[in-house]
Order: structure tokens, then sequence, then C-alpha cells
């Protein structure tokens, strides 16, 4: 491994009360090129073995200028964003998630990187602890292109185009995307139609699913989604691929296949076995209107 300088380590106290990571290290790095490397603390069994350790630990490389000494505290303040989310809602993140920041990750600042994915760190990898297998997990900054790149295509490809472009993924709040020159857009497009979407969950504001004693299922979705929920049907149902819709109670799994069913197990979401006519159509269906699924005559699609 590189050598590195000895960190700067920010205690829990200075991020803002009692959160769930413990502190973050920041190693000043000059190779490849300057930049920050943070260390976060407190996502794992650090201690003892408890039932509350999730296995990894968060690390974010962000982009330093050559004399820079002061850590960036914006960038730590991230990273205990991300352990709330994690231990507040119980869900965690892996190598080749990603998510929508919904605004620039460094708040106040002009930048065009609004969105996040999760890699494992290049440098520190998977280790062996007495705890268990601990994983360092790297935050990745994307723009907002990109981000959807990763939700159409899949993270691991839009990475490895960054990779190319930032040697260990360092996020640099500065740069353009990697999909504004031809050769980027081209991959990015290429990978899609070829490969499909690696993104199996939608939510979907505002989406509905409800099933009639006859047996009819309405599938009810608003206009300002309904490009999306098309283009996630599109990128995944004709590659054999299941899609999975949801807000809040309503779900419904959406399969490719040969013969239309309808099941309704006594747990989980409603599943929908898709023939090709009915695929081609919840495509299409992006107007305001009911739509009738052809080749699924149970099923309604309602635009509203």
């Amino acid at each position: 491994m590189p050598s590195r300088s000895a960190p700067a380590h920010v205690t829990l106290s200075a991020l803002g009360g009692a959160d769930p990571l413990d502190g973050v290290s920041f190693y000043a790095r000059e190779e490849p090129v300057p930049h920050w490397h943070l260390v976060g603390y407190g996502m794992s069994d650090l201690y003892e073995k408890e039932t509350s350790g999730w296995g990894f630990e968060f690390t974010f490389r962000v982009a330093r200028a050559e004399h820079e000494t002061e850590p960036p505290m914006w960038a730590a303040n991230l990273l205990q964003n991300l352990a709330r989310y994690v231990y507040s809602s119980g869900n965690w993140f892996e190598p080749g998630h990603h998510m929508n920041a919904n605004g620039p990750i460094r708040q106040g600042y002009e930048t065009a990187v609004t969105a996040l994915a999760f890699v494992e760190d290049p440098e520190l990898g998977t280790i062996d602890t007495p705890n268990g297998g601990l994983r360092f997990l790297q935050v990745v900054g994307l723009t907002a292109d990109e981000y959807e790149a990763a939700r159409r295509w899949n993270t691991n490809g839009v990475l490895g185009l960054l990779s190319a472009r930032q040697p260990l993924l360092i996020t640099d709040l500065n740069r353009p995307s990697a999909t504004d020159d031809p050769e980027g857009q081209a991959a990015t497009e290429e990978g899609r139609t070829r490969d499909g979407s690696s993104t199996g969950w939608l939510l979907v504001g505002g989406f509905t699913c409800a099933s009639s004693p006859a047996g009819t299922v309405r599938l009810t979705i608003k206009e300002i989604t309904a490009k999306m929920v098309s283009e996630a049907v599109s990128d995944r149902l004709p590659y054999g691929r299941s899609l999975l819709l949801e807000s809040g109670e309503h779900k419904v799994l959406l399969n490719s296949a040969d013969t239309p069913a309808v099941r309704r197990p006594d747990e989980g979401p409603i599943e929908l076995d898709l023939p090709a006519p009915a695929v081609a159509a919840l495509i299409e269906a992006t107007a305001v209107g009911s739509h009738q699924l052809p080749g699924a005559p149970d099923v309604l699609d309602d635009i509203v």
C-alpha cells in the first residue's frame, strides 16, 4: 500500500452530537494526484462483537489542492449523513449501489456532482478482523447524467468510465461529466443497449396497484413519473429481468413471460407475468389515459 502521512482525526463531538460515526480520519495523499482519503469509524463492530455492526466502513476520496492542509469537513458530514440513513432506515450499501442526493453533495457549493455510487475501496479492500470481515466501502460522487447512466445501465460500467479519468475514483466537485464527451456518451449507450439495466427496484411516487374481486389488476402511475417507469421497463423486461415497482404499501413485481399470469402471494408484492405485447404496450404508455395491456387481459395501466 502507498505510504501515507499521519492522519488528521476528527472525533464525534466535532461532527455535532451523538451520531453513528465515532469519527473520521483524513489522510493527505499526494499520489496518484493530491487528494484527501477519508476513513470513517462506526459502521462496523470496532470494539466487540455486536449485532448492530454493518460489516463495512465508509471511505471517501476528495480532490485536494496542492498545498491544502485544512481537512474538508463537508465530506465528513456527508459520511455522517450516510451513516444516519443506514441506522435509521435499516438499508445498507454495497458495491454497485447508487443513490440520488437530489442536489449538490456539498451544500452551498456550485457543482454538477449530485449523486453517489459505492465501490470497494481500491486500496483498502476487505480485511478479516477478530469480529468478522470488514469491507471498506468507498463513496464516489456522480453527476446527474452519470447517475442516470448507472440507473439505466449499471454502476460498475459507469465507474469503469470514471476510473479512466479519475484515478482511484477520486471525487472532484469541479470536474465535467464523463458522458459530456462523445466517447463517454457512446460507451454508456452501447452498454445499456447491450446489457440492459442492473436496477431491479424502482421507487415511484404516487404509484398504486389495486386488485379487484374480479381479478383485474389496475396499475396507476402519475404522468410525471410515467417516462421513468417506461424506461425502467424497457431496460429490464425485454432482457428477461424482473422489475419491482414500489410506493409505500403498493408493490408489484413485473416479469417477462410467454403466458400472462397474476399471482397474489400472502406476503410480498403482487406478481404479474407479462407477454411481449403487454411489455411493449407498457413501455409505450406515457400519455394520460387508461391502457389495456394486450396479451394480459387482467391488467390495466392508468396514467393520471
